[in-house]
């Protein structure tokens, strides 16, 4: 779970993929990033993060998610999202684990 106050700009939250089945890390050199973001038990995606990892953490699995001017001007509650990459020849790979999100007010 990942805790968030509303309203704030400059979170950002830090992923690793990796292989279920092996444990091996993901190489996302040669792929987009994405975090789709949503109200929890919502079909609607309220915004989408690219990761702004470096290339070298890319190799090692390492996806960097920066919340920006006004993503985290939502209501206070629960939220979950899909880390999806696409890769250069087309494939779209998705982490089937859903990260979790709790927002709470800002003082």
């Amino acid at each position: 779970m990942f805790y968030l106050v509303q309203s704030d700009v400059g979170t950002q939250i830090k992923a690793t993929v990796t292989r279920e089945d092996t444990g091996d890390l993901v190489d996302l050199s040669d792929a987009t990033v994405r975090l789709k973001f949503r109200k929890k038990g919502s079909g609607t995606v309220l915004f989408t993060l690219t990761s702004v990892a470096v290339p070298d953490d890319k190799d090692d699995g390492i996806a960097i998610f920066a919340f920006g001017s006004g993503n985290l001007d939502i209501d206070p509650g629960n939220y979950e999202g899909e880390i999806e990459a696409t890769f250069t020849d087309g494939r779209i790979e998705s982490v089937y684990e859903k990260l979790e999100f709790f927002v709470r007010e800002d003082f």
